[in-house]
This record gives structure tokens, sequence and C-alpha cells, in this order.
């Protein structure tokens, strides 16, 4: 953070506040002809979009996403999207259907099959054409993932998640309705919303962090700590519902164009060998990732700059500008104890699979936003006090 140099890119145009599905349908009718609508299994979720483009009397393709996006599901899109020649993709509903949706509408307007363009696992290439436009609606608020460049896509046969990304493939629309997140169960309102708290934190203790990430940081941090909890306990909290889905909005501008870290770069690895939801991963990883971090700049590079971006870290989640980061790890650990996190080992971890996570995390871009670089030591920790 010496000499100040960033870039920022984000969806083309973001629309935000309660009740602005119903623009829905007239965004769509001003960018294609026929939509292919990416959305979960849930008809409630999409009931609301399909009104709006049948008052435009635009034709449209549903294509049910029951899980995370795997190579064979974003082929399956891709082939039912060319044969029904549908010239728009709307991505409804949690990551899953959204990174489907970017996926799929990056891969109809370049050539050759997703695993050529996948970091880690495929040949990393890098897309050639404009992918044809995506609208992004989402009915959690976690992941962010309306407004980043990049699908995380699953592949069981290797165990592992892996990232499409490209500038060329962000959002033309982003459309936040709040009022789409009402319905979720609490389950889902805790690890979607600690999800959201990891992409705020991360991002501000990156070594990519900019002026501009910082500002979605901290007003964000602040706006799940005031809700995610109130949120969880009544889900129509209108209030709690807006805080939260904009904290999942910052932390996807956030993440997107100033870098995650350590909790990312093991929840990818951890995600893809094992059926844990990706915010539960996360929320575990994160108290531990926080204070073990903040001990190796101490111990290595007590001279950081982000030191202070720790114990500031701390003031903020606690609301106390006293606190120390322990204090923030105790406060953490006791957030994702009442929102009823499970440990790691409930999903199969066990320090058989350290090893393997370890070498699959060198490979994630997420460790390299890392403050500091952690030793297989350190990780072994992490993952040890995780389980």
């Amino acid at each position: 953070m010496s000499a100040l140099k960033f870039e920022f890119a984000s969806a083309s145009k973001i629309i935000f506040g309660n009740k602005s599905i119903t623009q829905l349908g007239a965004i769509a009718a001003s960018l294609g002809k026929k939509v292919f609508i990416v959305t979960g299994s849930d008809e409630k979720r999409y009931a609301k979009i399909t009104a709006g483009l049948d008052v435009q009397k635009l034709p449209y393709v549903l294509f049910p996403v029951t899980g995370e996006p795997t190579l064979d599901i974003i082929r399956n899109g891709i082939r039912e999207a060319r044969f029904s020649e549908c010239d728009l993709v709307v991505g409804i509903g949690g990551g899953s259907a959204i990174d489907t949706g970017k996926a799929v509408s990056a891969m109809l307007s370049n050539p050759g099959d997703p695993l050529d363009y996948l970091e880690i696992i495929g040949q990393g290439k890098s897309l050639q054409h404009q992918a044809i436009a995506f609208i992004a609606v989402p009915t959690t608020a976690g992941t962010g993932a309306e407004v980043t460049k990049n699908a995380v896509i699953s592949s069981p046969q290797h165990r592992v998640k892996a990232s499409l990304r490209s500038n060329l493939m962000l959002p033309r629309v982003a459309l936040i309705d709040p009022e789409l997140t009402y319905a979720l169960p609490s389950d889902i309102t805790a690890t979607t919303g600690l999800d959201a708290l990891t992409q705020l934190i991360e991002p501000f203790v990156s070594i990519k962090a900019n002026p501009f990430t910082d500002v979605f940081c901290r007003d964000g941090i602040q706006r799940a700590v005031r809700s995610l909890m109130r949120a969880c306990i009544d889900g129509n909290d209108v209030a709690a519902r807006c805080d939260m889905s904009m904290a999942s909005l910052f932390g996807g501008l956030a993440l997107a164009n100033g870098g995650l870290g350590a909790v990312h770069g093991l929840a990818g690895p951890i995600g893809g060998m094992f059926p844990a939801p990706h915010g539960a991963i996360c929320a575990r990883l994160l108290p531990e990732v926080l204070m073990i971090n903040f001990r190796a700049l101490s111990l290595r590079a007590p001279q950081s700059p982000h030191i202070s971006r720790f114990v500031e870290t701390a003031h903020m989640l606690t609301g106390n500008q006293s606190s120390t980061v322990q204090d923030a790890y105790l406060w953490l650990r006791d957030l994702c104890d009442s929102l009823h996190i499970h440990s790691l080992s409930v999903y199969g971890l066990t320090p058989g699979d350290f090893e393997v996570l370890i070498e699959k995390s060198k490979t994630s871009g997420s460790m390299r936003g890392n403050p500091i670089t952690l030793n297989d030591e350190e990780i072994i920790e992490i993952l040890s006090l995780s389980i």
C-alpha cells in the first residue's frame, strides 16, 4: 500500500431497492428478444421475473439449478441456450444460479469448452469476446456474485472449485431487491450473511486494498454487525434485510477489486472436497484466520501497515474502540456459535486431509491477497481449530 495504484470494475449498471424487481421486464426487453433464465428450484423465487417478462411478451426458457455449478451443468446450460436461440441470460437466486448464468453467458459468445478457460484445472485461456447480456438478480445476501467478474465452478472429478474469470463477463445489470430475501430460512440467512461479512473483512486487510474498496468494507462491516443477527431472528425485518443486501453488494464490489485472503484460499479447496455450504466454511475459518494472520504479522512484519487494519476491524466488529484483535476473535467465535454454525468436522474434514488442502490452497488466487504468507504450520493450526 505504499505506491497507490488500482483498477475498479463492476457491473455496467447497479439497481438497488425494494420492489426494484418490477423493473426487470422492461430492462430485459431492452437487452434481448429471448431470455434464458437460470434459477434455483423454488418457483416462488422466479415468479416475479416471469410475470414481468410476460407483460413484455418476451419469450423465455427456464433452466433450474439445484446445486453448485459443475462443468456438466454449465455445458448443459450452454447447449440448451444455444438450441433455444436465447440472446439474453438472467440469473436469479444465490451464488450458484448467478455464477451459472455468468458462465453460460460468457460461453455463448466464446468458442470451445468451459474447461479451456478455467483456472487451476483447465487451460486458463482468456475469453476473447464480450459475454452476451447478463442480468444478475440475487435472492440471498451473501455472495455478491452480482457484481463480480468470475464464476466459481465445481469439478467433482478433481474435487476442487475453480474460477472462470474475465472482465468480459461482468453482468450488464445487477438488480438487488432486498424483498427477494425475506423468505430465506434463518440458517441460509446466517451462512450467506457470514460469507458477506468475510468478503468485507478480507478485502479490508488484503494487500490489494484501495481507497474505493475501503469505503465499501467499512460501511458494509458495520451494516452486517448490526443486522445479521436481526435478519436471522426476524426475516421480515425490513431494515435488517436491506442492510444485509447492501453488505453483500459491498462485499462483492470489494472482493472483485481488492482481493480476498486465506479464508477463501482454503474455503475453495474445502468446498471442492466436502459437501459443506461455502458460507459455513468461511464462517468457521474466519476467526482463526483473523487471529493467526494478526499474530504472524506481529511476529514477522511488526512494521506492516496492515496491523492497524486488524485493530480497526476489531473496533468495527465489537463496536468498542478499546477492543483488541483477541476480542474480535472471541466475538466472531461467539457469533458462529449463536448462529449454530457447525465445525468443519461435521462435513467430514479430518487432520488426514490437511496436507492435500494446503497444497491445493497454494494454487488459489485468493491467497495472493492475504496480508502475509502463512506457513504450513500456521495453516494446519487454522484447520485444526476449525474442526
